[in-house]
């Protein structure tokens, strides 16, 4: 079995995994894992044996991908994780007595919290538990800063810092309240408070608040600057960056729609619409930077970037496994025909009663999308026991 220190630090290519934000339907993202897993699994001959962690090297989401990056790194299997996400989808969705979501959060955080306790236990960011790197993303709302809390011992921020004898050392939080902070999606959930430092506390909301509820970029970021400690070597060569989606939902409404909305509904209209914008651009300048043999048009003028290269050459390898949420998405991939109701519920991410509905979808999605061949066998991970 691969250390921790193994991954971040030992020899060859470094493999990535980021999973982003989308509250129920992150079961959407298991489906793609679940094909990807079962694949790596026959090559690795380690059969029912083997984990995403035994593969990647950093496990990295934002919201309720922070939620399955954790199970993933601390060795949970893809099916696990499925029979916990249903479990959570109807226990951890509970609305409070008097909810809506606009004088108080919809959901309350108890049995949301109960589930994460149940499953992860008292485990740090620092637990030798964690089997590869995990980076969890957050929005500290009171500095109006973005925070990755990421399992790098050679990090500012892991251990004491050199700089700041008051930080409270990244290494000792606990898993639970990092994954609650990610989640906690205003309106859904109530912020979470975490002592950052001697004294001081930081509040905390879902990371998709920031521009990384997708945290590819930001996990492109988080190996190869400086300051984050990793350092890995880019090139096409040398770094995989996979990146799964929960479901890219299209703006589809009339001039009229939006005339009559509130200005409460045309606020969250405005956020979402920013979110998906970000998002986008995620994947615009990872096409652009990248070797990538999945690319996803991004519009209608500069295509899917086949023809462009930034910086010359491609600086990682990069995957993109997704769902379009749109009747002409869905009719041209997967021949399947949805009424305006039906695709209306889908794009939801707060009804938990739909968790298996996406889960089919998301398995019918993958199988044509996910290939043996994009997981090139240059970046098979070496036995374990080597660190730098």
């Amino acid at each position: 079995m691969t250390s921790r220190d193994e991954h971040l630090f030992g020899p060859g290519p470094k493999r990535m995994l980021a999973l982003e934000g989308g509250g129920v339907r992150g079961i959407v993202a298991l489906a793609f894992l679940e094909r990807i897993e079962a694949m790596l699994a026959e090559r690795s001959g380690l059969g029912s044996r083997f984990r995403l962690c035994d593969y990647f090297d950093m496990i990295g989401g934002t919201s309720t991908g922070s939620l399955i990056a954790a199970g993933l790194a601390l060795g949970f299997s893809v099916g696990q994780l499925v029979d916990i996400y249903l479990n959570l989808a109807h226990r951890g969705f509970r609305g409070a007595r008097w909810h809506g979501g606009v004088l108080i959060p919809k959901f309350r955080t108890e049995p949301f919290v109960a589930v994460l306790r149940e499953q992860i236990g008292d485990a740090t960011l620092g637990s030798e538990r964690l089997r590869t790197g995990l980076a969890i993303v957050a929005k500290r709302i009171d500095t109006g800063s973005v925070w990755v809390f990421h399992n790098n011992p050679r990090g500012v921020y892991f251990g004491p810092a050199a700089h700041d004898d008051g930080a409270a050392p990244n290494r000792d939080l606990p898993l639970v309240n990092l994954v609650r902070a990610s989640t906690a999606a205003p309106t859904f959930f109530a912020p979470e408070t975490i002592e950052i430092a001697r004294g001081v506390k930081g509040v905390f909301v879902d990371g998709g608040a920031s521009p990384h509820n997708n945290p590819s970029l930001l996990l492109l970021m988080l190996a190869a600057l400086e300051g984050y400690g990793y350092r890995w070597p880019l090139g096409a060569e040398n770094l995989l960056l996979c990146s799964v989606g929960t479901g890219e939902q299209p703006v589809a409404r009339s001039a009229q729609e939006f005339a009559r909305m509130s200005g409460a509904s045309l606020a969250v209209q405005s956020l979402m619409s920013m979110m998906n914008d970000c998002n986008w651009l995620n994947q615009t300048l990872l096409q652009w930077l990248s070797e990538c043999p999945t690319p996803w048009t991004i519009d209608s003028e500069i295509g899917d970037l086949a023809a462009d290269r930034l910086a010359g050459g491609p600086l990682l390898r990069y995957l993109r496994y997704d769902v379009g949420l749109s009747r002409a998405w869905l009719e041209r991939e997967l021949s399947m025909i949805l009424s305006d109701r039906e695709l209306a519920d889908l794009a939801c991410i707060d009804r938990p009663e739909l968790a298996s509905r996406l889960l089919g979808l998301g398995r019918a999605a993958a199988l044509p999308q996910i290939s043996e061949t994009h997981f090139s066998e240059r970046f098979d991970p070496p036995p374990a026991g080597a660190v730098a």
